[in-house]
């Protein structure tokens, strides 16, 4: 199977279904909320979850530091895994209280920024990278599972997409630095990978 170029598939999800207009969040804050919530599970229960926080004035992390975890627990249990996901949230505000503001954490260099939100508990790779991508917007390519598949789709060999980092450079090799093409690709993987689901295992 012939290798498709990624500007070419870009081209191709575009013209199919528009442009996305990610990330479906009304701040910063709620952006990064939103992300630690979305871990290993739909957004459709983030969104509930979401709503919770938002009835009781928490989306921002002075409220999500000052709020006693059994109260977030149930906040957010919508979102499942509630009770490592209080945890992460907590860590994620201790971190921007640290830094004072959210304006502040971001003033930092992507390398540095991307080291530090790492060194939280709760945030890895493609957190980390949503974060940078969608807050604080810096040109890095957010890889996630739907990435892999669309790739192995289009005739990438498994040993070229083996790992986070190589998925990542893969991206950032082909495309200009765009913050906006970056950010559009993520969401249009995610929207393919809908209509698209992997085949069931029998």
């Amino acid at each position: 199977m012939a290798r498709a170029a990624l500007p070419e598939i870009y081209e191709r999800l575009l013209e199919q279904y528009g442009p996305q207009n990610w990330w479906p969040a009304r701040t910063r804050a709620e952006m990064m909320i939103g992300a630690v919530l979305t871990q290993n599970t739909a957004w459709t229960h983030v969104e509930k979850a979401l709503s919770n926080l938002r009835k009781h004035s928490a989306l921002n992390f002075q409220t999500l530091e000052k709020t006693p975890v059994p109260r977030l627990i149930e906040w957010i249990r919508p979102a499942g895994y509630f009770n490592q996901k209080a945890g992460y949230l907590k860590n994620l505000a201790a971190l921007v209280t640290e830094h004072q503001s959210l304006a502040r954490l971001f003033r930092q260099e992507t390398a540095e920024l991307r080291r530090r939100l790492l060194a939280v508990k709760g945030i890895g790779p493609e957190t980390a990278d949503s974060i940078l991508l969608y807050a604080a917007k810096r040109p890095v390519f957010v890889v996630d599972a739907y990435t892999r598949r669309l790739l192995s789709r289009h005739g990438y060999p498994k040993q070229a997409v083996a790992s986070y980092n190589d998925i990542a450079v893969l991206f950032t090799r082909a495309l200009p630095p765009d913050v906006q093409l970056y950010n559009e690709y993520h969401a249009l993987i995610v929207r393919w990978a809908k209509d698209n689901p992997p085949p069931r295992k029998k």
